[in-house]
């Protein structure tokens, strides 16, 4: 019963944190660490937990998306799902020992990115030149999104950076989009995982269904937020705890 409330709070509070600003895998992997699953196991499912949540928290920017004419929508969709399999596929091949020994500089990577994310894509925007052409646009997302495909953790603000390198400043579009290519990859991903049997399947049913439920609660609440300036400084503790946890483990 504990692991499966540890697991349903965790769900819960990563999908509404990935539906409004990233860092839910701050609190979805450790959690499935926590209940015995595999590091690499736990990746995998960690991403297929996040994927329900994803999707509804897409379906709550559907206008937005409709009405973005930003980028070209097959481009889009195409470049997440490459990246996707690209990630996943790099996952696969990478020694469960190596990815214990990767995944505190994953998680400190991840949590420096989450922090320094507002200032980064605003540095972004003040220095760029514009608009991107596709070409580049593609390449951009290309990148952030196989790295989304081998491992969830930051991709949500990484996207953002990257749309904001793009271009992109209306913040609901970017949301919508970044939603929208996380929900891409991480299906293709996820289907690769499960070919691979790295899905730990009866944490996932419970981590899914929370996760998914906190995407929908999120994307409603994400408009009415405030303070967002304390969300990212909870969140960036969240991840500076776990990145050191896991370097101690």
């Amino acid at each position: 019963m504990l692991t499966t409330l540890v697991l349903i709070l965790a769900g819960l509070s990563a999908g509404a944190l990935n539906a409004v600003a990233g860092g839910g895998t701050f609190l979805s992997f450790p959690a499935l660490v926590w209940a015995g699953v595999p590091p690499v196991m736990a990746n995998a499912t960690a991403t297929l937990a996040a994927l329900p949540g994803y999707l509804s928290s897409t379906w709550a920017f559907r206008d937005d998306i409709r009405n973005s004419r930003s980028l070209p929508f097959v481009m889009v969709v195409a470049v997440a799902a490459i990246g996707g399999a690209l990630g996943a596929g790099l996952l696969l091949v990478t020694p469960a020992a190596v990815f214990e020994g990767v995944v505190p500089w994953l998680l400190a990577f991840a949590t420096a990115i989450f922090a320094l994310g507002p200032r980064i894509t605003a540095f972004l925007q003040r220095h760029g030149s514009g608009r991107a052409g596709v070409g580049i646009a593609a390449l951009v997302l290309l990148l952030v999104t196989t790295y989304g495909g081998y491992f969830n953790g930051g991709v949500g603000i990484l996207l953002l950076a990257a749309l904001g390198l793009i271009g992109l400043s209306n913040l609901n579009e970017m949301n919508g989009l970044k939603n929208l290519v996380s929900s891409i990859l991480s299906l293709v991903s996820v289907i690769v995982y499960i070919g691979a049997g790295l899905i730990a399947w009866e944490q996932a049913i419970v981590l899914g269904l929370a996760c998914a439920t906190g995407g929908y609660l999120g994307a409603a609440l994400s408009r009415r937020i405030t303070r967002p300036v304390l969300l990212r400084a909870f969140i960036t503790l969240v991840g500076a705890a776990m990145t050191v946890i896991f370097f101690l483990r």
